[in-house]
């Protein structure tokens, strides 16, 4: 029999609910009711900046709908990701904190260390980071980091992080961001840093051989084929580990009407028990996608928690 699944809210890009500016604190409130109703984690993804490549695509109809590559107005709010989740980590004490998207190469690998770090301290362990390249052109040159390196970069990020969350002094010598003999003090709250999951649009060569060698948790863009599961499973016997031993982060999909409207919530969580099957065990919720009222958050949690019971018990 499946575990109970732990469901997740989606914090980010719900701005047909909250602005991005004056209305922050209501994403912290949200966080609390979450934890309060059983939700198990909240997610908060980021930009640092957004330039016209963010719209190349065309932006997306319905307003409520995930931003994706391309289809997302450039004035979309991304308050930053790791200060909104040490906001909500003050007034939780349960509730997982997972930090998505972090992109990593655009910062360098002692300084984000370090912030996550602090993060997963101050919260007791309860931070979860997927660090990722992003699709951004833009993003990368308005801020002068290689976009064609952006992979490279990522890689060398994870070597740096496993050796600052580790004893000190620390060295590294890799051809990006190399140092010597430097001190990481404190350490996050586990020995080896917070957990990490890793996912994506495919489950390619780099992000496999990412999650195959760091990961806690795999978290797809999208539905992953049995192909690549079975692909996953075989990756990780190859290395000595159990495929079993990874959170199986999987998702809901609203269906919207017209452009206007919220979707269903019974159809979108109605694909939980086929997942739960598959193996997945976390199930991503994004609030604005059911529900037009920034004050029914709450009982929108209470009311996803209902219906999930009922649909896995």
């Amino acid at each position: 029999m499946p575990s109970p699944p732990r469901m997740l809210l989606v914090l980010s890009e719900n701005w047909t609910l909250t602005g991005g500016r004056a209305d922050l604190p209501a994403a912290v409130r949200w966080a609390r009711e979450a934890e309060e109703a059983g939700f198990d984690a909240v997610m908060v993804s980021e930009h640092i900046v957004l330039g016209p490549d963010a719209a190349a695509a065309g932006v997306m109809g319905n307003p409520r709908d995930y931003a994706l590559p391309g289809n997302q107005d450039p004035h979309t709010p991304w308050p930053n990701s790791l200060l909104l989740l040490a906001a909500i980590a003050s007034v939780t004490s349960r509730l997982r904190l997972a930090a998505a998207a972090v992109l990593a190469p655009l910062r360098h690998p002692l300084l984000l260390a370090r912030e996550l770090g602090t993060l997963d301290l101050i919260s007791g362990g309860r931070l979860v980071v997927q660090p990722t390249v992003s699709w951004s052109k833009d993003e990368y040159d308005a801020l002068g980091v290689p976009f064609t390196r952006r992979g490279r970069l990522l890689d060398e990020h994870l070597e740096v992080w496993a050796k600052a969350w580790g004893p000190s002094p620390v060295s590294h010598d890799g051809p990006h961001y190399p140092f010597r003999d430097v001190y990481v003090e404190p350490k996050a709250h586990r020995p080896d840093g917070p957990r990490l999951w890793f996912g994506g649009q495919r489950l390619h060569g780099p992000v496999l051989r990412r999650l195959v060698r760091y990961g806690h948790g795999f978290h797809p863009l999208g539905r992953p084929t049995p192909e690549d599961l079975q692909g996953l499973k075989e990756a990780m016997s190859a290395a000595g580990r159990d495929v079993a031993d990874l959170e199986m982060i999987g998702g809901t999909q609203a269906v919207f009407p017209d452009d206007s409207s919220p979707a269903d919530l019974g159809a979108a969580l109605s694909v939980i028990p086929e997942q739960l099957e598959q193996g997945f065990t976390t199930f991503c919720v994004k609030p604005n996608q059911f529900i037009d009222d920034p004050d029914g958050v709450g009982e929108f949690c209470r009311e996803v928690m209902r219906r999930v019971e009922a649909l896995t018990s």
